[in-house]
């Protein structure tokens, strides 16, 4: 407990004074006023020794009452003013030193209504904060994570490349690998800025009208080399002139993407199929693969950012992919959902409002 300073004491003597004159001015005129009122009525005179005596009684009870409320006040102030205010203080302290799990208990002193919605505010800032403080690390430790394996590729081979004797065949190889680890890492830097920009909404649309199937011919062709390489069956179910107010460039990322992911996970002679159909007021769009699938438990965490199911197959990517189009999805005010089965595939469905 603090001891109490000059100040505070002077500031208590001179509130007692305040309001001790308060008190004296309001119970003297009244006292002038009944006093006046009673002797004009019953005709009494008031002498000079009467009036002193009223004025000591008077004196001394305007003394007593305004300690009694003083004192009352005191006691008012502490119960419902400087404990509610000591607790959220003690909170915020804390807050402040890092700690975002403090929660203020709701008061129930009578007058603390007041106390009691700042201390819901704060709760609500306490586990945004904490949130948002997980988020900030759990991003550090997976961008970490993350650039420390094409890092050590990349010195790796780097290293490689100094020997005098080195073939030209392992040259090239070894370069290879050096330019896929910096290209790895230009990636994710890329979809990390991009992220950033649509989750502090720092891209907005630029709505405009477009045949979707055209652009998702479109997109789907720049994987031709992929899925020839790989010889993957390409099937398209793309209903005709099926046109949606968005923006263009956004949904090409969706599309890239999810394309991206199918033809990554579907083995060599698999298939891939993509389809749009159209209500009155949806496009709907489904990609399909036969790939290695995923449990309930990984499609539930796929659309978090840098969340990788299956370790083995990290190496192809950086979980940021699925995040970016879920943030374009939902800036779109559309959906998406992911059906999958372990070893029998995936299909991912997006729908999009056409008006």
């Amino acid at each position: 407990m603090k001891k109490p300073t000059l100040k505070n004491v002077l500031g208590s003597v001179s509130s007692f004074l305040l309001f001790f004159l308060t008190v004296g001015f309001i119970v003297s005129c009244c006292m002038m006023l009944f006093v006046r009122v009673l002797a004009d009525t019953m005709g009494l005179t008031l002498t000079p020794d009467n009036i002193a005596a009223a004025a000591k009684v008077t004196f001394w009870n305007v003394v007593l009452i305004t300690f009694l409320f003083k004192f009352a006040d005191h006691i008012r102030r502490r119960i419902m003013v400087d404990r509610p205010t000591k607790i959220i203080t003690e909170a915020i302290k804390r807050m402040m030193a890092g700690d975002f799990s403090v929660r203020i208990k709701p008061m129930q002193s009578a007058g603390t209504e007041g106390f009691n919605e700042i201390a819901e505010g704060i709760n609500q800032m306490a586990q945004e904060l904490g949130s948002v403080e997980t988020l900030r690390t759990d991003f550090i430790a997976n961008v970490s994570h993350e650039m420390k394996t094409p890092l050590a590729v990349m010195q790796n081979y780097g290293t490689l490349l100094q020997s005098p004797d080195l073939s030209e065949e392992k040259r090239i190889e070894y370069a290879k690998g050096v330019t896929d680890g910096s290209r790895r890492m230009a990636d994710m830097m890329t979809n990390i800025l991009k992220l950033n920009r649509l989750e502090n909404q720092q891209i907005y649309p630029q709505v405009t009208e477009f045949d979707l199937g055209e652009q998702l011919c479109e997109c789907l062709l720049q994987f031709e080399s992929v899925w020839e390489h790989k010889q993957i069956e390409i099937h398209t179910e793309i209903a005709q002139d099926v046109t949606v107010e968005a923006d263009a460039e956004l949904l090409s990322l969706v599309w890239n993407n999810l394309f991206s992911n199918a033809f990554k996970f579907t083995p060599s002679g698999g298939t891939v199929t993509v389809s749009l159909t159209a209500t009155a007021h949806h496009a709907i769009i489904k990609v399909t693969d036969t790939g290695c699938g995923m449990t309930s438990e990984v499609g539930a965490h796929i659309f978090e950012k840098f969340y990788q199911g299956d370790p083995s197959r990290a190496v192809q990517g950086n979980g940021l992919g699925l995040a970016l189009v879920k943030r374009v999805i939902d800036i779109m005010q559309g959906e998406i959902g992911v059906e999958s089965a372990v070893g029998k595939g995936s299909t991912f469905t997006v729908k999009i409002r056409r008006s």
